[in-house]
């Protein structure tokens, strides 16, 4: 029902905020959304034709036990189309070497038999790499370049890769929107070294929804890492980038909350790259900061930004950490809880290496107190991540 723009226009990077909505929805804050996406009718079409393929034709497939949620549901004959479209990753997923190893054994020209044979090899390991991964070349261009090659499909359904879901973490409160579910994602695309431009299946295609159609899409909800806190629990949650969706969600679930009593303090700290540009939810968090929301000062909470790129040196979350080291010192000696999400590059050992430096020079304790006491939060339950790659 909303496919809205959240970053400026024209800034080299493209976030959506979207919002879904069906009769019955029942989720938890911190909890995973996968979503299967739609794949392009045109790449759909030309699969089916280089292969030879009768599109009406009815199938039944068997699975060999991997999990799959569509194999799963197909107790009956499905048309050949449907199966391809919602199964087979012809348009995204690149495939392994097996593939070329049987496409060498159904090559009928000898140059191209040659060439594949030569690819599943173990001296062209190194070629295949930079020509099939490196340019995440598909499984249709690469049948498209062997034309002499025809696969039966009782092969092709076993080697093309499964069309998999992908996880997004949940931007919204189902007490907040008992019908809804929101979703932060960041429009994946990327240029090959041979200058192709690709994109991400599963975001391009979110991006590309129009929500004036009515658009259906299979989606399932499972647990998340970050487990949903109780009103009464002190928070301190980092989350840079994209990494702020779960916590939207646990900003406004701990607003209605505090509707109907009280609630712990709250400490926020997000990041992005320039004020102007990736400044993800501003008004939102901002809202929540004024009028004795769930951020404000009143409440014992807080809201603090970092801007990476607005200035000579780069600042980022774990520098606001460091200037506000005596409020987290003091919730956490309350008993409060640490999220983390985002990136996983190196955001998640900056943080920690930020909550060790904090705890050690607020206590008093040497730094490997403060990690044994990081550890025992840990264990406890107490500090959580959500990292991606």
């Amino acid at each position: 029902i909303k496919n809205q723009p959240l970053s400026r226009a024209g800034c080299g990077k493209d976030v959506r905020h979207f919002e879904f909505e069906s009769p019955s929805i029942k989720y938890q804050v911190g909890d995973v959304l996968e979503v299967l996406p739609g794949q392009s009718p045109a790449a759909v079409d030309a699969f089916i034709e280089r292969c030879n393929l009768n599109p009406e034709s009815y199938i039944t497939v068997h699975s060999a036990g991997e999990e799959n949620h569509l194999l799963d549901a197909l107790k009956v004959p499905v048309r050949l189309k449907t199966f391809v479209e919602l199964t087979m990753d012809v348009s995204s997923a690149s495939p392994r070497r097996y593939f070329f190893e049987v496409m060498s054994y159904f090559a009928s020209a000898p140059h191209e038999k040659e060439r594949l044979q030569y690819f599943a090899s173990s001296e062209g390991r190194d070629d295949l790499y930079q020509y099939n991964q490196k340019e995440r070349r598909t499984v249709l261009e690469v049948l498209e370049e062997f034309p002499s090659v025809q696969m039966p499909f009782e092969w092709l359904v076993q080697l093309v890769p499964p069309l998999k879901t992908r996880d997004f973490s949940i931007s919204s409160s189902n007490l907040a929107h008992p019908k809804q579910v929101h979703l932060t994602v960041s429009i994946v695309s990327w240029t090959t070294p041979l200058k192709r431009e690709r994109k991400g299946l599963c975001s391009a295609w979110l991006a590309g929804l129009d929500p004036q159609k009515g658009v259906e899409i299979p989606v399932w909800f499972r647990k998340g890492s970050l487990s949903p806190p109780p009103p009464s629990l002190p928070l301190i949650v980092v989350g840079p980038g994209t990494g702020c969706a779960p916590f939207r969600g646990f900003v406004e679930e701990r607003a209605w909350q505090s509707i109907s009593g009280l609630t712990a303090p709250m400490l926020f700290f997000f990041g992005c790259r320039n004020e102007e540009n990736d400044f993800l939810y501003r008004e939102f968090w901002l809202s929540h900061t004024q009028n004795g929301g769930v951020l404000s000062e009143e409440k014992g909470g807080g809201f603090f930004v970092a801007f990476s790129r607005d200035q000579p040196e780069k600042i980022y979350v774990q520098h606001n950490m460091r200037e506000q080291s005596t409020r987290i010192w003091n919730l956490l000696r309350e008993g409060a809880a640490v999220y983390v999400a985002g990136s996983s590059n190196n955001m998640p050992s900056d943080v920690f290496s930020a909550f060790e430096e904090i705890i050690s020079k607020e206590s008093g304790f040497s730094r490997e107190a403060a990690v044994r006491l990081l550890r025992g939060l840990e264990k406890a339950g107490r500090y959580n991540v959500e990292a991606w790659s």
